[in-house]
């Protein structure tokens, strides 16, 4: 019998998870329009933290032989986050973060994992990356069709360099289908994945907690 493809097997197996991020209470105020503009700059700031851990981890990787090619300078979000958070906070919007605990807590697990496993690596990788190169777009859309955004403010969800979506997810999939891993590495991938997904929603899960001072009446 021919083993499926890691890809497919990666799909599946997070399939579940990934419907409970996207129902979360947080997203669900993001998505149904009622969320604040400022609402909406927390999650950008948590991405910051976020997406500066996981960028350290590509430039750690960069010369790793299974996880250099997942290394991929088009998909790096950290100048747009950067650009975003200065439109949305001011010029003073360095001082005006913090990482909620569930940020703190992904951060550390990013540090313990990503740098130095090629397989933590890719699993974190393809959880944010394949995750706002795709869902990410409604919130794009949202953000210029609710508060006028387009560029400053929600450059975090263009994609455009990376070419046709379409053709680069195939890319990424065949990165991770010829990828030399064995069924076991694979398994721990596939586990690491989830953890991925789960710290995403508790980020979002604390987002959350304070909400309504973020909601417009």
């Amino acid at each position: 019998m021919t083993e499926q493809p890691f890809s497919r097997t990666l799909r599946e197996s997070t399939q579940q998870v990934h419907e409970r991020a996207h129902h979360s209470a947080y997203m669900d105020a993001l998505l149904d329009g009622s969320l604040t503009l400022a609402g909406y700059a927390r999650l950008a700031a948590q991405y910051y933290f976020i997406y500066g851990a996981l960028e350290k981890a590509s430039d750690a990787m960069a010369g790793d032989p299974v996880g250099g090619p997942f290394v991929i300078d088009e998909l790096r979000r950290m100048p747009a986050l950067i650009a975003d958070l200065e439109h949305l906070l001011g010029p003073g919007w360095e001082s005006a973060i913090t990482p909620v605990p569930a940020t703190e807590r992904y951060v550390r697990r990013l540090d313990e994992v990503a740098s130095t496993w090629p397989g933590g690596y890719v699993a974190h990788h393809y959880t944010r990356y394949l995750g706002d190169l795709a869902g990410g777009q409604v919130v794009g859309s949202l953000l210029h069709r609710k508060h006028g955004i387009r560029d400053a403010g929600a450059r975090f969800y263009d994609f455009s360099a990376v070419g046709n979506p379409s053709a680069f997810r195939k890319r990424y999939r065949q990165l991770l289908d010829t990828a030399p891993w064995g069924a076991a590495q694979r398994s721990a991938i596939v586990d690491e994945t989830l953890t991925a997904f789960e710290l995403n929603i508790a980020v979002l899960a604390d987002l959350a907690d304070d909400i309504e001072q973020h909601v417009a009446a």
